[in-house]
């Protein structure tokens, strides 16, 4: 296969960015803290999902359809950056167990709106308390500005759009 500024090709086909400045060595301490850190942080809730048949998935969708209620489906396949094909399954199994109703759009009849049941707020809480837990832990001895501090390096991370 032919390389592409000396790097592998993208399976995708476009080329990589020319480096606007020489690249320094890889920060591998902090991509292998960033890995552990988001193994243990999603630990803590795969062990409550498992006792309902759950994955990371069901997590996912479960979030913000208790964050956001009346979430249309195509905002959460926005948000979770998945094909509706990917959706399809997980959705269909926390509505079939009742944690997660589809309705009608008021507006226009063929629009599906997504909202959290009873249990389902429940779920998503519970999940969210384990996963507050550790962040409490973690920024507890870093002192007063470690959580807006977080909050702006994790900002940081994203891609903004």
């Amino acid at each position: 296969m032919e390389e592409i500024s000396g790097k592998a090709p993208r399976s995708d086909g476009v080329a990589w960015p020319q480096p606007l400045v020489e690249l320094q060595p890889p920060l591998y301490e902090l991509i292998e803290a960033l890995f552990f850190a988001y193994r243990d942080f999603v630990s803590d809730a795969d062990r409550l999902l498992i006792g309902y048949g759950f994955g990371r998935a069901h997590h996912r969708v479960l979030h913000f359809v208790h964050r956001q209620p009346g979430l249309s489906i195509t905002a959460l396949l926005e948000i979770l950056k998945i094909t509706k094909q990917s959706l399809n399954r997980v959705l269909k199994e926390l509505v079939e167990q009742g944690f997660i109703e589809v309705r009608a759009g008021s507006a226009d009849r063929r629009q599906r709106h997504l909202y959290a049941t009873a249990d389902g707020h429940s779920l998503a809480e519970r999940l969210a308390q384990v996963q507050t837990a550790r962040f409490e832990r973690a920024l507890a001895g870093l002192g007063a500005e470690s959580y807006h501090q977080a909050m702006r390096f994790l900002d940081a991370m994203r891609d903004q759009m």
